[in-house]
């Protein structure tokens, strides 16, 4: 028997730096999607808490002293903020877990100890960033600036909430801009724990607010006049919605999308090593995760080799309660998605895909909004499953003649955030990861390094995330012409 997570309930929101009482009476609960049981209350925040964060974050970044610290001293805060996620990691785990499923062995790595690694690899970033620089212009010497560029509000989803939170306000604050951080309300327990930790970090008031709220809050947030840039991670069509409410005040727009990417199978490859690869993140965080490898591009002279055996793999995953260490695949977040996935897997088979394994509801859960770990053969890649993120645990084997043919298969698709490729000869690998049009890519590995550019072409996306790339989404550039002759005293 698993320990269960007790009853957590928060009253008040965390607004420019302190925790105050919120303006409305509404509350969001938090059902465990294992046991489909109230496991959390926290305030739903109004329009007008967001009026409060917003201008409490003006005001720091107008006229307090976070702006106007040295480099070494945003590090400095930074840096208890990132050593105290080292600190709590297990803390951050077990409520992530309990919120939207993700199994705990995983959640401790992706969720909570790589959202240290986060923060860590954004103070190596800032150190290194060229703040302000001299170039020769065509008219006389010119001093280049990077200034930040002020309030951000920063939207993450519920499927990697510290991650993406982190990737979004490392940079944020380090540049010197100041933040609303806005949660999803399946997913706002965990937020409490960064609030605490900001606040022991000694952020000046005003730098940083949290709040839990639906997404005609966000929305109300995206659209405010006094935000200069929002950072958002969601779904194609709420990335559309925020373009579209940002634009009127054409308000700077980062944007993490979805994604259908494809891990290539070449006929060298060593069978074994791929899929002890491309398995667990094929269903990573039980499928709901946007860089995931959903669609698997077998050749057709191994298909029936690689069907069977990514078959035996699925198969043997262990699905159960996400608090238990051993368990490998759980609930998926909420009802909604456990039927969306369900929709789907009727949809492949009315459009003629096999299923090789999974399929239905796990018999060993009476409860808990669960999906088995299902994978379909005989897939083409014209059909919906094969197009559209599903965001759960359904994945698809498609058939491929030749490399040629592997690399169209990938590329047709309406989305570019991720792929990888597996083969004996990795010069091979590089030239197709060179070939495919996604915006980060891997040989004979999974991997999303936070020193180099996250993002995704077509619509994964706009812009970029980690890395002097992502750091730099945060920035305004100033040209400063300097007279003939200038010399630096």
């Amino acid at each position: 028997m698993t320990e269960r997570t007790e009853l957590v309930e928060h009253g008040q929101l965390f607004i420019g730096g302190e925790f105050t009482d919120p303006l409305g009476t509404e509350v969001i609960e938090v059902i465990s999607p294992h046991t489909e049981q109230v496991i959390g209350r926290v305030p739903h925040a109004s329009e007008g808490d967001v009026d409060r964060a917003v201008a409490a974050a003006r005001r720091a970044f107008d006229e307090g002293p976070w702006p106007r610290m040295g480099l070494d001293e945003r590090i400095a805060v930074i840096t208890r903020i990132k050593d105290a996620f080292a600190v709590r990691h297990e803390e951050f785990a077990r409520l992530i877990s309990a919120q939207n499923g993700t199994p705990y062995s995983s959640s401790v790595m992706v969720q909570a100890l790589a959202a240290m690694m986060v923060w860590d690899s954004a103070i190596t970033v800032a150190r290194d960033f060229p703040y302000e620089e001299r170039r020769d212009g065509v008219l006389g010497p010119l001093l280049v600036r990077r200034e930040p560029v002020g309030v951000v509000a920063a939207v993450v989803p519920w499927n990697v909430p510290q991650f993406t939170a982190a990737a979004k306000l490392a940079p944020a604050l380090l540049a010197g801009c100041t933040a609303v951080l806005k949660v999803s309300p399946e997913t706002p327990l965990d937020a409490y724990v960064l609030a605490e930790i900001a606040e022991e970090a000694g952020l000046p008031p005003g730098v940083l607010s949290i709040l839990p709220a639906d997404r005609e809050v966000s929305e109300y947030l995206v659209g405010h006049r006094d935000v200069d840039k929002v950072s958002f991670t969601g779904s194609v069509a709420a990335g559309r919605r925020v373009m579209e409410v940002a634009s009127r005040n054409l308000t700077r727009v980062t944007l993490e999308l979805g994604g259908k990417s494809a891990a290539i199978i070449l006929p060298d490859a060593d069978l074994e090593a791929a899929v002890a690869g491309i398995v667990p993140f094929a269903w990573m965080i039980n499928g709901q995760a946007c860089v995931a490898q959903t669609r698997i591009l077998a050749p057709n002279s191994r298909y029936d080799e690689m069907a069977e055996a990514f078959t035996a793999a699925a198969g043997a995953l262990r699905v159960g309660d996400p608090l238990d260490p051993t368990t490998e695949l759980g609930p998926l977040v909420a009802r909604r998605q456990q039927q969306r996935s369900l929709d789907y897997i009727k949809l492949g088979q009315e459009e003629g895909a096999k299923i090789l394994t999974g399929g239905n509801r796990p018999p060993s859960q009476e409860r808990g909004w669960y999906v088995e770990p299902t994978l379909f053969g005989s897939v083409d890649n014209s059909m919906r499953i094969a197009r559209e993120e599903i965001f759960g645990p359904v994945i698809c084997l498609i058939p491929y003649e030749d490399e040629a043919e592997a690399v169209r298969i990938a590329d047709d698709s309406p989305y570019g955030l991720s792929g990888s490729v597996w083969t004996a000869d990795t010069e091979r690998g590089i030239d197709v990861a060179r070939r495919v049009r996604t915006g980060t890519y891997s040989v004979n590995t999974f991997s999303l390094d936070m020193l180099g550019p996250f993002g995704g072409y077509k619509n994964s996306g706009l812009g970029r995330e980690f890395g002097p790339e992502g750091y730099g989404e945060f920035f305004e550039h100033k040209m400063i012409h300097l007279p003939a002759g200038y010399r630096e005293a």
